[in-house]
């Protein structure tokens, strides 16, 4: 135990104790913020700050918001025969061409709602039917404004329905903007309310069968409850100059949730071992302050620092990301040297009660690990064996890594079949028209502000179609023309899966050598490309282009703060080796297991060749920053140890015995919410489940208990000083 400073005490344990003394106004303190920030949200209305996406794509949306005349909206409706050894051709088929004439009547009936109507029955309709003669295509254009396109694009829907209800014998698919946009956000919200449904009584099981009792149980969930809804209160105000989307409310929840408990289980076992040890409350909790408050509070600021790395990126969705970690992260360390103690002050010996039957009285009273310490000991015996076994297996694990393929998910291989009409019409529409409904978006305008929609940009527009012909299947039809205030939005199906090699060759043509051989400088205009092609790659290599730059940021700072907290240079470098290889690890499980195919039965998805381009980034900066919280409680406590007199060995191993039970629950709970998302639908949350959960679990196994202790004992005294010889200052 760390004895009785008769030194003036540090900042943190002065604050957490006037909160243990001042109870109530530190409660109330704590609530008034809360409902401060949750009532600031609720009055903050109006529109957030949007996103621009990075590249050519975020220069095409931007061109089309300046026009102030809305966007545009295109839905694509299959026709073909439900006898799928039927290959007449399509104008050969009275059933077919019946189907689609009808649908052209319903929706030009609705002329209100629907313009720009294409079909195989119309003008230059060849280019409405597919390479092989068997299907048709009807594209149209929901109108706006924006305000009235959901009802608008309601009404385009309801003439689909009517119409596929009179031709039961052919199929008639839609899929196209706002449908498969729509499809996305309701599978996401769904993925989440499934996440919380289950993360949520899970984290609490685990919590009850760590402390045994349900009031010390439901303080960390009351903590982080607290910590998230006051961040999101916070979050509404600051949304309206930084953009802030529903993904970033995901994780931002999710790292809210993390950190709340883990601030609290630190917090609560090291009371529960003071209070053991025979201390009296408010000593055990001036102890907890200067040893787990001091951790979580350095811990705390790692978080925070290493988030602001994605700033680093230039990707507009980032910022509100950082902004929202770092908001949850900061009031979730302000509430453990604050309300906390002011908690467990006026609890008193009621935070174990009522206890758990069969699990109170044993889970009480904290004990040391004998199996981590017997692991931790056999690893300080033959440290050079341990540590360098368990580094190969890693390496080992982490080799696939070096083959990874950073590519989003087309919506087509994002939901898994039968989870949404729009997404399986889209893929049935992929067969016949590829690139149909995921066309790219050219955004064709005038720098000086006039319209573009005039006959001789028009011409030159047609030109595409000689182009495409001339592709050879890179770009595909029906090419389309909308005006959209001023502007002219043109559409370009591209050859490929959408965000394919195929796609991108596709698009790397359409803006390399047909818009500048159709739309060049004589037509005195300007154009980008956008699209559900083009944003993913831009994206993806904007991302790529700044990784370098964001991890030497972040092991730069990392390593300086370690420095600072354990006035050591080899325990930063040790920590941050440790890391990397979990990490490592956690990738090449990745690309193995959804690049490469494997476990796909028993996971629920379909392998597309790829990982989610901004996956890798952001896993290495929330893992790196969470799993500093490990590394800087377990290397306190080892500290701890040498400073009451241990022999370097073995306060390594009593350092790491001690303070399994809080890391141990900590790592259990984190895995047990990241392995909830394995269960949900979209394949991003896959990957982002089984790689977090992987990287911790390795992390609370594998470093804790070998390579840790393995490298310390090499180390000895050397890994506590700046200089040679030293012993760790307290």
């Amino acid at each position: 135990m760390l004895p009785k400073s008769k030194s003036r005490p540090g900042r943190i344990a002065a604050v957490a104790g006037w909160s243990a003394r001042h109870r109530t106004a530190a409660v109330a303190g704590w609530l008034v913020l809360v409902v401060l920030a949750v009532l600031t949200g609720a009055m903050t209305t109006g529109e957030g700050a949007s996103a621009v996406d990075p590249g050519e794509a975020g220069r095409a949306q931007q061109r089309i918001d300046a026009r102030h005349g809305g966007d545009s909206y295109r839905e694509n409706v299959l026709v073909q025969s439900r006898d799928t050894g039927d290959r007449r051709r399509f104008a050969q088929d009275t059933r077919r061409v019946a189907a689609a004439a009808d649908l052209v009547t319903e929706l030009r009936r609705a002329r209100e709602a629907v313009t720009d109507v294409g079909s195989p029955l119309g003008a230059e309709g060849g280019r409405w039917v597919s390479r092989d003669g068997s299907s048709g295509l009807v594209t149209f254009e929901v109108r706006g404004p924006d305000e009235q396109f959901a009802r608008h694009a309601a009404r385009a829907r309801n003439a689909v329905t009517l119409v596929q209800k009179r031709h039961p014998r052919v199929r008639v698919l839609q899929a196209g903007d706002g449908s498969l946009s729509e499809a996305v956000n309701d599978g996401i919200k769904g993925d989440l309310q499934h996440a919380e449904t289950i993360s949520l009584p899970l984290t609490l099981l685990i919590l009850l069968v760590v402390f045994g009792s349900l009031t010390a149980a439901g303080i960390p969930l009351l903590m982080a409850g607290t910590t998230v809804a006051a961040a999101f209160g916070l979050l509404q105000l600051v949304g309206r100059w930084v953009p802030f989307n529903s993904a970033a409310s995901a994780i931002v929840l999710l790292i809210g949730m993390a950190v709340g408990i883990d601030y609290s289980l630190f917090s609560l076992r090291r009371v529960r071992e003071e209070r053991a040890a025979g201390h009296e409350l408010r000593e055990a909790l001036r102890i907890t302050a200067a040893t787990s408050g001091h951790a979580v509070v350095a811990s705390g600021v790692t978080v925070m620092v290493c988030m602001t790395g994605l700033l680093f990126t230039g990707v507009d969705v980032f910022k509100g990301l950082t902004v929202g970690t770092v908001l949850v992260v900061g009031l979730a360390v302000l509430g453990s040297v604050t309300v906390l103690p002011a908690l467990l002050s006026a609890l008193g010996d009621r935070v174990d009660r009522p206890r758990v039957p069969w699990l109170g009285r044993r889970r009480v009273i904290p004990r040391e690990s004998q199996v981590w310490g017997r692991v931790a000991a056999m690893a300080v015996q033959r440290p050079l064996l341990a540590g360098v076994s368990m580094a190969v297996v890693l390496v080992a694990m982490a080799l696939p890594a070096l083959g990874m393929r950073l590519q989003d998910a087309a919506v087509t291989a994002s939901l898994p079949p039968g989870a949404s009409l729009a997404v399986d019409a889209a893929r049935e529409m992929q067969r016949a028209f590829p690139g149909a409904a995921t066309a790219a978006r050219v955004v064709v305008d005038r720098p000086d502000g006039a319209s573009a929609d005039t006959p001789e940009v028009r011409r030159a527009v047609d030109g595409l179609h000689r182009r495409a012909a001339a592709s050879g299947g890179a770009l595909r039809e029906p090419i389309t023309v909308v005006p959209v205030g001023g502007a002219l939005v043109v559409r370009v199906p591209l050859e490929g899966a959408v965000t394919d090699p195929a796609a991108d060759r596709a698009l790397a043509t359409l803006r390399e050598r047909a818009l500048p051989a159709t739309l060049g400088p004589p037509a005195g205009v300007r154009y980008a490309v956008a699209g559900k092609t083009a944003m993913p790659h831009d994206f993806a290599r904007q991302v790529t282009a700044r990784t370098p730059l964001v991890f030497g940021f972040i092991l730069a700072l990392a390593f300086v703060l370690l420095m600072v907290v354990f006035r050591s240079w080899t325990l930063p470098l040790v920590s941050i080796l440790l890391n990397l290889l979990s990490i490592g690890a956690a990738y090449g499980v990745l690309v193995w297991v959804f690049q490469d195919g494997h476990l796909e039965a028993a996971l629920g998805f379909t392998s597309y060749g790829g990982v989610v381009s901004w996956l890798p980034l952001f896993m290495f900066i929330v893992l790196f920053g969470l799993s500093m919280d490990y590394h800087i409680f377990i290397l306190s406590r080892i500290k701890e140890r040498r400073l009451g007199g241990a022999a370097p060995r073995d306060a390594v191993v009593s350092g790491i015995a001690g303070s399994a039970g809080v890391v141990s629950s900590a790592a259990l709970i984190m895995t047990g919410v990241f392995t909830v998302f394995l269960t949900l639908s979209a394949v991003e949350y896959k990957m982002l489940g089984l790689g977090m959960a992987l990287a911790v679990l390795l992390d609370a196994t594998v470093i804790r208990g070998v390579l840790l202790p393995a490298a310390m004992a090499l180390l000895g005294e050397r890994a506590w000083t700046l200089r040679r010889g030293g012993r760790p200052r307290s």
